[in-house]
């Protein structure tokens, strides 16, 4: 059984220790850091790789939302608070669970277990053989279609959904753009703007500000460029 790694982040120590101590009662859980700052937490993920975070929301100088908001590839989240209205952002985050304090033990554990029933899923959707990636499915009207992948030109981000272009037609679906980016192979696809991801075997051109896909130009977010010229190195 591969071991989770884990990384508390709250500016109250008890609650970390909580944590801690229930996160000992889970085998498969690792805690291999602790930071009582969002801000130490942000340079510790430069060092580190981690599965998944315990984040609280009211801490001094960054709070969890804006910390989870700078991450651009972040590990899964599972927020803990004490302020129930914080909720609806957390969602809006695609985090795995919403842990409201004091927390209780069972509570704890059925957020884990989220977290390891996401985590199957997106192993078996991500297998790099050519049948796993060929295609996936996705839910319009209540109904599951089966989208081709090689047939995605580019994702555009709708607010509460996503227009998926393809050679063909143009999809809806609901849902965020990084949620839905998580179902596609990282090599084959990749984030642009924080409104657009694309597929890197339709480009015909790019520069610094803008990338042709397929005669669709797309503009290019300044907090993505540096990734991208990683990509077409």
């Amino acid at each position: 059984m591969n071991k989770i790694s884990c990384l508390l982040i709250d500016d109250e120590p008890p609650a970390i220790e909580l944590l801690e101590k229930y996160a000992s009662m889970i085998d498969q859980l690792d805690v291999v850091g602790k930071s009582y700052s969002a801000v130490k937490a942000f340079d510790m993920l430069k060092s580190q790789t981690v599965d998944l975070m315990f984040v609280d929301i009211r801490m001094p100088v960054l709070n969890g939302i804006d910390f989870i908001k700078t991450l651009k590839h972040p590990p899964a989240i599972i927020i803990t608070t004490a302020y129930r209205e914080y909720a609806l952002d957390g969602y809006d985050l695609d985090i795995i669970d919403y842990l409201l304090k004091p927390i209780a033990f069972d509570r704890f554990l059925k957020a884990v277990d989220r977290y390891r029933n996401r985590s199957t899923s997106s192993t078996l959707k991500s297998k790099t053989t050519d049948e796993d990636t060929d295609y996936i499915f996705i839910n319009i009207n209540r109904t599951h279609h089966k989208l081709i992948l090689k047939d995605i030109l580019y994702i555009e981000s709708l607010k509460d959904y996503v227009r998926i272009h393809t050679t063909q037609s143009r999809l809806v679906v609901k849902g965020n753009i990084g949620s839905f980016m998580k179902k596609l192979p990282l090599d084959r696809f990749v984030r642009i703007h924080r409104s657009y991801a694309i597929a890197l075997a339709y480009i015909k051109s790019y520069n610094q500000s803008e990338i042709d896909i397929n005669g669709n130009k797309l503009p290019v977010g300044t907090s993505y460029r540096d990734e991208l010229k990683l990509r077409f190195k």
